[in-house]
């Protein structure tokens, strides 16, 4: 069973930061709409969402995973790259801190929830403008006494590690080369995204299934022949605020570590 805390989104979402994508109009109803399916979609994947309500002062608020990371054994508050998101977590962490031992990135420090993958005691951090060297050395302290290892990757031209890598089964990756370096990755299966379709690389894996974003036909493609199956969600309206289907949640594990009741 699994977890997942979301957020709804603020009406201030066209505020949104933005890095690597130009700015263009936001349908904020759309948006509320796509994000209702995502959660719909989720659950259908067997999950128990939790739904926290907007922050109208936060216009990327929705974006939950940046603010803090869930493992089996420990909760870690974040400290986004972007300042004005750094005030985003209050809510996201008053829920981890109801079910797991909940530990903080201290200043100088700044790391992005999008930028950690965990592929089983393995986690990858992308060298990004979000999170810096400080961000990656106080993560890896903090998990090492639960036996994770900590490695830096490198990537370019994207917001996050997770807009160009991510795990879509027990040991694939799918992949961006273009944006990040495949050399860490070398020990998994990769399927690459296709090639006019750069922004496709991120996808959420609930246990054995996969949720992926409408609009990348020629990776979903991909992802088929390799006898992998998704659910498909219309995020589009959300990565006009340079988000995707990984960002909007939080998951959480039950019967692994620390209980997921969160009343």
């Amino acid at each position: 069973m699994w977890t997942a805390i979301t957020r709804d989104v603020s009406p201030a979402l066209a505020d949104c930061q933005l890095s690597f994508v130009e700015r263009d109009a936001i349908d904020v109803d759309r948006a509320r709409a796509q994000h209702a399916a995502y959660r719909t979609a989720l659950e259908a994947l067997g999950c128990e969402v939790l739904e926290l309500p907007a922050e109208a002062a936060f216009p990327d608020s929705v974006f939950v995973e940046d603010v803090a990371l869930a493992f089996d054994e420990l909760a870690i508050a974040t400290r986004p790259g972007a300042e004005s998101r750094r005030d985003e977590g209050g809510a996201v962490l008053d829920l981890l801190g109801r079910v797991r031992t909940l530990s903080r990135i201290e200043a100088p420090a700044t790391l992005d929830g999008g930028d950690v993958l965990r592929i089983g005691k393995r986690v990858f951090v992308g060298i990004s403008a979000r999170s810096n060297a400080a961000g990656h050395g106080q993560l890896r302290d903090l998990l090492a006494p639960h036996g994770y290892t900590v490695e830096s990757v490198a990537m370019r031209d994207c917001l996050h590690l997770k807009s160009a890598v991510t795990q879509v089964g027990e040991a694939t990756v799918l992949v961006n080369p273009a944006w990040v370096d495949v050399a860490p990755f070398a020990d998994y299966t990769n399927i690459e995204v296709d090639p006019i379709e750069p922004h496709a690389a991120n996808a959420v894996r609930v246990g054995d299934a996969l949720l992926y974003p409408q609009g990348f036909p020629r990776t979903q493609a991909r992802l088929r022949s390799a006898g992998i199956e998704v659910t498909t969600v219309d995020v589009s309206e959300l990565q006009k605020a340079e988000g995707a289907v990984t960002c909007c949640s939080i998951l959480l594990r039950s019967g692994a570590g620390q209980s997921t009741a969160i009343a």
